[in-house]
């Protein structure tokens, strides 16, 4: 089976790699399901197959399905044809579940936003990366790599980066080092339910503009009575840690709040 280049897909060939990374997850109590995202001949998924949960796969790959069910005939009924992300993931699954997977390096940033979306059902993630975006989703402030993807991340979940896998281990190679990250949602909610839309909206609003202060960049939702001697206004985005980007967005609610009022 050749790779498709419209889905992105280097097959991971390299036996040590698929189970450093199948190996990476965490275990967490009461977690009984794992979600394998484009398994493709199921190199990781051999590996996957061994961990005591109930191992779900999603594969849109139509010519991948009967490999995976020549290959793994007993998971037969947990391989959903579907494109992941269209899926509804809260339709089919009541329960929390571990995330993981080769991700395509055309969709792994929206693959990402899915388990923001999701995140209540994703206590944890291992994903592989084209290492620029897996070291952007762990990039602290002041780093250029900082941005949206580590911001909103990092405000729901703890990120680590675990390690490089080289372009031989893949078939057909990319022309990109890839590295995995694995995300563990954290303990302690830092980011109140009533704040997650708006600082979605001031995270993007910030980063999209990143050359611009602040001041400059939100302009367009700052209420009238904020204050504009603000010490974070005269920052650019990322000056900013995650924390101060929450703190940012209670202002902002509490100012519209009041001002409603």
């Amino acid at each position: 089976m050749r790779a498709k280049k419209s889905l992105g897909q280097h097959f991971l060939v390299e036996e040590s790699i698929a189970a450093k990374v199948a190996n990476s997850i965490i275990d967490i109590q009461d977690v009984s399901h794992i979600l394998e995202v484009g398994p493709g001949k199921g190199m990781l998924t051999k590996y996957l197959d061994q961990k005591e949960r109930t191992l779900w796969l999603v594969e849109t790959d139509k010519d991948m399905i009967p490999v995976l069910h020549h290959r793994f005939p007993h998971l037969k009924s947990q391989l959903i044809h579907a494109n992941f992300l269209r899926w509804n993931l809260a339709a089919h699954f009541n329960e929390p579940l571990i995330l993981i997977g080769n991700f395509p390096y055309n969709i792994s940033s929206q693959i990402v936003f899915k388990m923001l979306e999701n995140k209540a059902l994703i206590p944890q993630m291992v994903g592989m990366f084209q290492k620029e975006v897996g070291k952007r989703i762990a990039a602290g402030h002041g780093s250029k790599t900082y941005g949206i993807l580590s911001v909103l991340v990092q405000s729901f979940y703890e990120v680590e980066y675990l390690f490089d896998v080289a372009p031989g281990c893949f078939q057909p190679q990319p022309k990109v080092i890839s590295g995995v990250i694995r995300v563990t949602r954290r303990e302690k909610a830092i980011v109140a339910p009533h704040l997650e839309r708006l600082l979605f909206q001031v995270v993007k609003l910030a980063f999209n503009q990143r050359r611009k202060m602040l001041r400059n960049s939100l302009k367009s939702i700052l209420p009238s009575a904020f204050p504009t001697d603000h010490s974070m206004l005269t920052l650019r985005p990322e000056q900013i840690t995650v924390e101060d980007f929450i703190n940012l967005a209670s202002e902002v609610w509490e100012t519209q709040k009041i001002s409603e009022e």
